[in-house]
C-alpha cells in the first residue's frame, strides 16, 4: 500500500472490494453520471482498478486504467464517495493511474467524463476527430471493447455516452 494523504490510502483492488465499488458507483449510474457494468465485468477488471480506503477498511474511491493501444490508455470509473468529495481522493486515485499508465510505457490518457474541470485541472483537454494514425484507427474499429468505441468516437456507442466530453493528456 502506498500512502496518498492521512486519512485514506490507494492500493490496487481485490476481488474482495468489488461489491464495495459497485456500491460506490452505483448512485452516479442512476444518475447517468457513469454507465452500469454486470457484476462479472467487475471480476474481470479487477486487475485494472485501484482502490482509496480509509484506516478502518472503507473504500471510499475507485479507478481504473484499461490499456487501449501501444501508447494509449483510458481512465475508467473514476469515482469518489460524495462524503469525502473535496479531499483529494479523485487527485490521488489519478495520480496513481497516471503512475501505473507511466510504468506499463503508456504516453496518453484518454477519459470520458462529465467532470470536464477536475481533469483539466489535472491537465486534460477535449479532444476532436484527428488523435491516432488512420492506421492505427483501422486496427482499434476491430476492438470490441465499448471504451476504445467511445474513443473513436463511433457512432453505435452514442446512445451510451451520456453527452459526455472526450479528453485527452499526454503523460
Amino acid at each position: 500500500m502506498s500512502s496518498a494523504k492521512p486519512g485514506f490510502v490507494i492500493r490496487r483492488a481485490r476481488t474482495s472490494d468489488v461489491a464495495a465499488i459497485r456500491a460506490l458507483i452505483e448512485p452516479l449510474v442512476q444518475e447517468r453520471i457513469l454507465l452500469g457494468k454486470e457484476r462479472v465485468v467487475f471480476y474481470e477488471s479487477v486487475q485494472e482498478f485501484r482502490v482509496a480506503e480509509t484506516p478502518d477498511g472503507t473504500i471510499i474511491g475507485c479507478g481504473a486504467l484499461h490499456v487501449m493501444w501501444e501508447d494509449l490508455g483510458e481512465v475508467r470509473t473514476l469515482a469518489v464517495d460524495r462524503g469525502w468529495l473535496g479531499a483529494g481522493v479523485g487527485r490521488a486515485l489519478l495520480e496513481r493511474l497516471e503512475t501505473d499508465a507511466r510504468e506499463l510505457g503508456l504516453s496518453r490518457l484518454f477519459c470520458l467524463t462529465f467532470e470536464v474541470s477536475f481533469f483539466t485541472r489535472n491537465g486534460y483537454a477535449e479532444i476532436g476527430d484527428g488523435v491516432i494514425d488512420p492506421e492505427i484507427y483501422s486496427e482499434m474499429v476491430r476492438s470490441p471493447d465499448e471504451g476504445v468505441a467511445e474513443f473513436l468516437d463511433l457512432a453505435r456507442v452514442k446512445p451510451n455516452t451520456l453527452g459526455n466530453s472526450r479528453m485527452l493528456k499526454s503523460l
